[in-house]
């Protein structure tokens, strides 16, 4: 019988490329500047990417790569499920992280983050009353909390990479026919 590899093989590479990405957009987009960002579309494009087109290339990536490479032409729909979430709880996993060490290296960040918060509510609604603001500023300070940014990012994008391994599970799978 031969043996078989883990699909988490594949997860592993793509899903450590996938974390190094959200990671670099977010270096950058601190660089340049998080207020001068704020209300264009730089932030959209960035949410559509780290949500929607990445987590979507790298699953199809990571799939077809297990595939072709590692599995001689055949893929389950489980396996696909597998490698997806793999690569999407890594990627969660290691950018979880950095978002943790990078509120402890820089925590002035936060504060303007709070600051760009409170000017955009105000721009939103313009008649909130400061129990409201504060309301909303303490919710942005529990979500803050690195014992709830890890684990709620890590459930997040868990949940995106099982739904697009569903997807793409339909697309590339090939059962093997000897596994039947």
């Amino acid at each position: 019988m031969e043996k078989s590899t883990s699909p988490g093989k594949s997860g592993i590479l793509y899903g450590i490329a996938f974390g190094v990405i959200m990671i670099l957009e977010f270096v950058i987009m601190y660089i340049i500047g998080m207020r001068s960002l704020v209300g264009t579309s730089a932030g959209v494009i960035v949410n559509i990417a780290n949500y929607l087109v990445l987590p979507l290339i790298f699953i199809y990536l990571g799939c077809i790569n297990y595939k072709k490479n590692l599995n001689n032409g055949f893929i389950s729909y489980g396996e696909c499920l597998k490698t997806g979430v793999a690569i999407a709880f890594i990627a969660g996993l290691i950018y979880g992280l950095f978002s943790i060490v990078f509120n402890l290296i820089f925590p002035e960040f936060l504060n303007e983050m709070i600051s760009i918060t409170k000017d955009d509510m105000i721009r939103q609604n313009p008649n909130i009353t400061s129990k409201d603001m504060e309301m909303g500023i303490e919710m942005m300070k529990k979500f803050s909390n690195p014992l709830i940014v890890l684990p709620v990012t890590l459930a997040m994008y868990s949940f995106i990479g099982l739904l697009y391994s569903l997807i793409v599970g339909a697309i590339v799978k090939n059962q093997n026919p000897q596994s039947l």
